[in-house]
């Protein structure tokens, strides 16, 4: 019975000193994530265009914000799949932080962070979370997270599908809106996230929202925008038809793109890179959701920002998040080798930055 009884206690014991070998692995993985080299890049990062402030000072968001709930050392027992989740974030952040001390990828993986860069950042003070709009990756749904969130609403259910884009009227306030000493305050301080996802099916997303279905009734994509692609790239101007995805491509793939997007103003945000849009390597994020992961990426986002008990990310369809190589493939297989290199040239910051792979028609 003395043997069996002090077996019984070394398996305890051996068991109890595994459980303390994998917590010191998970924590030195996240001590060497959020304070590895603080200065990195934020010494030599783009100035901020404002008045005040002058750069995004390094002061990371509180313990309780980075880590959820189940990760505080109270004693409760941890959760498998929220230590892969955690872990699967830390490496995104990992990746980010190595790609923008790239020198070599400066020019695609920085941006100062202007004023159409805070325009993007939509605030919630209530609960200190900033959300950067991506658009293309599932947005809308969380513009209504954070507009109930900030109270205009009770439930998502609620809220009015014109109401989610009018900014007058869905009570979120842009970061651009505040003071200099007051955005520095929320950049250093809240909780920060945004999604990507695979940045040329992004762009499909993009076209065939704005060119072809169009459904929310914006003449100036077709009316406007689309004759000003076709005159400067159509190859065959004798052509009648509407704009082509190859059309669209030439014209993101020109490095002299900028003279058109500066007189079509915002409606670029549909199609401009995620580090123009957010400024990845300048603020710092605390989560980075994938679109193609959105089933696990949405309940931890609410969950490390401490608002999981107060709103639920809305139901996804299925499928709907997958990756759909064949669709991509099938768009770009009219497009020269040429036009798709430049194109690829262009996005490559945010292929590297977030760990998406080159296209394999590009590689053969």
């Amino acid at each position: 019975w003395l043997t069996s009884d002090n077996m019984h206690h070394q398996w305890l014991l051996l068991a109890a000193c595994f459980w303390v070998i994998f917590m010191f692995m998970v924590a030195s993985k996240f001590i060497t994530l959020t304070f590895k080299d603080p200065d990195g890049y934020g010494a030599k990062q783009e100035p901020l265009i404002l008045t005040a402030v002058t750069k995004v000072e390094e002061v990371h968001v509180p313990a309780e914000k980075h880590w959820p709930e189940e990760f505080q050392p109270t004693g409760k027992a941890f959760s498998g799949s929220l230590i892969r989740q955690a872990l699967v974030h830390m490496e995104r952040l990992e990746l980010l932080r190595n790609v923008c001390r790239d020198a070599a990828l400066r020019n695609l993986s920085h941006t100062a962070v202007s004023k159409f860069v805070l325009d993007r950042i939509f605030v919630c003070d209530k609960h200190k979370i900033l959300f950067c709009q991506t658009p293309k990756v599932g947005n809308t749904q969380w513009k209504k997270v954070l507009i109930v969130l900030n109270g205009a609403f009770s439930s998502i259910e609620e809220i009015p599908e014109n109401v989610v884009h009018d900014h007058e009227k869905n009570g979120l306030p842009r970061l651009s809106s505040f003071s200099d000493s007051e955005i520095k305050k929320r950049l250093n301080l809240y909780f920060k996230f945004f999604i990507v996802r695979d940045p040329f099916e992004r762009l499909i997303s993009a076209f065939k929202d704005k060119f072809v279905h169009n459904p929310r009734f914006e003449p100036w994509y077709r009316h406007e925008i689309a004759p000003g692609i076709i005159r400067k790239y159509r190859k065959n101007r004798t052509e009648t038809k509407g704009l082509q995805f190859e059309d669209f491509v030439r014209y993101l793939g020109d490095p002299n793109h900028r003279w058109l997007d500066v007189q079509f103003g915002d409606h670029i945000i549909h199609w401009v890179t995620y580090v123009e849009l957010c400024a990845p390597c300048e603020i710092t994020y605390s989560v980075i959701g994938h679109h193609e992961t959105l089933e696990n990426d949405a309940p931890y986002i609410l969950k490390a920002a401490g608002i999981d008990h107060l709103v639920s990310y809305p139901t996804i369809p299925p499928g709907i998040t997958v990756y759909n190589k064949t669709k991509v493939e099938r768009y770009f297989s009219g497009i020269s080798k040429r036009d798709i290199r430049r194109l690829y040239a262009r996005f490559e910051g945010d292929f590297k930055l977030f760990g998406y792979r080159e296209p394999d028609f590009l590689l053969n």
